[in-house]
């Protein structure tokens, strides 16, 4: 599936970029020839322009007659102006041939007026030619027409180069294109396959953490529908299903929060908190839960408020979260710290116990969903590998970040770093 997506990625890129290269390149060639017929052009003209103003009006015999000797080419005596001239003619008024320098013309003048492309058989010449017939006026008054005509090879020939230039490169560069295209589809899709992955991977953890409970309450289920029964067994078992159906309630709670918050909150849901003033709400309650077990428990919070702006009772949460990792996690006779610290950009929030500790191989992955350290110790305190993977979306989700310290055997700390509000 995912060769097959970059695949179509890579040839959607190519031809793309491939149909804006060509477009490009095809708008490059035919500026390029525009550009050098139209200065080939203007020398042409002004070449027609110094003939035709040594063109001369005389009375000869009381007759007025066109005198063709100083111009340049047509002239008996006048210098070539340019050798890639390849003839010139002179016609009348009438249109019908004059004078004529070059291969014998046609005797009247039919061509058009202007700039014309014709083929160089006209005049015994194999490439093609461009031609120019321009109306000679004198005061107003017409004199003739004059023509001239001149090889194209000094604008066909570097359009040639440029034409083969082209035919080299341009599919070089479509390879190219593909080439990137191929490696920027793989790149595009390396956080599809992550989280298709990731997906994968959530699923089949869910369906296992779900599998073991459900076929809890069926096997209770079952033994309670059984003829005789005890009463007292009774009991027992639907407490055993209660609580089973319990801890699934938990756990599709942990799995619909980790669904509902993903990504960024909006806006309108962080409120001005003051971060002491939340710990306070919730701190002697966790004192007697440690005193249950045995643990001493201490808290360092300033004596200033500390504004912040979050979603309260999701801070809340995954602060809790915290703490209950670290009670659940610290042995009998162990200490708990929970610390604010107060920087200039920075609220620092760290939990320190003197727990079990996590192995450096572990840390990596210590906040992916369902990861458990020991799998075996976590079900017997009823973890689902859920509350750090919703401790940091939580922290995540308020630009915040969370980063972890341990040492096995030894105990951990756990920071999180939440932006302060001004």
């Amino acid at each position: 599936m995912f060769s097959r997506s970059r695949q179509n990625l890579a040839r959607w890129f190519t031809l793309s970029m491939g149909s804006v290269f060509l477009v490009f390149v095809g708008l490059f060639y035919l500026r390029e020839a525009r550009d050098r017929l139209q200065f080939f052009d203007r020398t042409l003209f002004n070449i027609s322009q110094i003939m035709a103003a040594n063109v001369e009006e005389i009375v000869y015999q009381n007759q007025q007659q066109i005198d063709l000797e100083n111009v340049p080419i047509l002239g008996k005596d006048a210098i070539i102006l340019d050798s890639e001239v390849l003839f010139a003619r002179w016609y009348n008024r009438e249109k019908q041939l004059w004078q004529f320098v070059g291969p014998i013309p046609p005797l009247t003048l039919k061509d058009k007026s202007g700039f014309e492309t014709i083929p160089g058989e006209t005049a015994n010449y194999t490439g093609r030619l461009r031609q120019l017939t321009l109306p000679v006026y004198r005061e107003g008054k017409l004199l003739g027409y004059l023509q001239i005509a001149a090889s194209l090879a000094p604008v066909e020939a570097p359009l040639r180069q440029l034409q083969l230039f082209l035919v080299i490169v341009v599919p070089c560069m479509l390879i190219t294109i593909a080439l990137i295209g191929w490696f920027l589809g793989g790149a595009a899709m390396q956080p599809i396959r992550q989280s298709y992955q990731q997906l994968q991977q959530f699923t089949a953890d869910a369906s296992h953490e779900l599998r073991a409970p459900l076929a809890g309450i069926v096997s209770n289920a079952q033994v309670g529908l059984m003829e005789p029964i005890d009463p007292e067994e009774q009991s027992f078992r639907l407490q055993t299903i209660s609580k089973v159906a319990e801890s699934m309630g938990v756990l599709i709670g942990h799995l619909l929060f980790l669904a509902r918050n993903e990504g960024k909150l909006p806006p309108e849901a962080l409120r001005y908190t003051d971060l002491v003033t939340l710990l306070q709400t919730f701190l002697e309650e966790y004192h007697q839960q440690t005193a249950t077990k045995n643990l001493a428990f201490s808290s360092n919070l300033p004596d200033r408020p500390l504004i912040v702006k979050v979603e309260p009772d999701l801070i809340r949460q995954a602060i809790i979260n915290l703490l209950s990792n670290a009670c659940r996690y610290t042995l009998s006779g162990g200490k708990i710290e929970l610390s604010i610290i107060s920087q200039p950009r920075w609220v620092l929030i760290q939990v320190k116990d003197t727990g079990i500790g996590i192995g450096e191989e572990d840390l990596p992955r210590i906040f992916d969903r369902f990861y458990r350290v020991d799998k075996v110790r976590t079900s017997q305190t009823g973890g689902f590998g859920l509350g750090l993977a919703i401790t940091s979306q939580i922290i995540t989700a308020h630009n915040g970040q969370i980063s972890v310290k341990s040492t096995l055997g030894k105990g951990s700390t756990f920071e999180i770093r939440l932006p302060i509000s001004r």
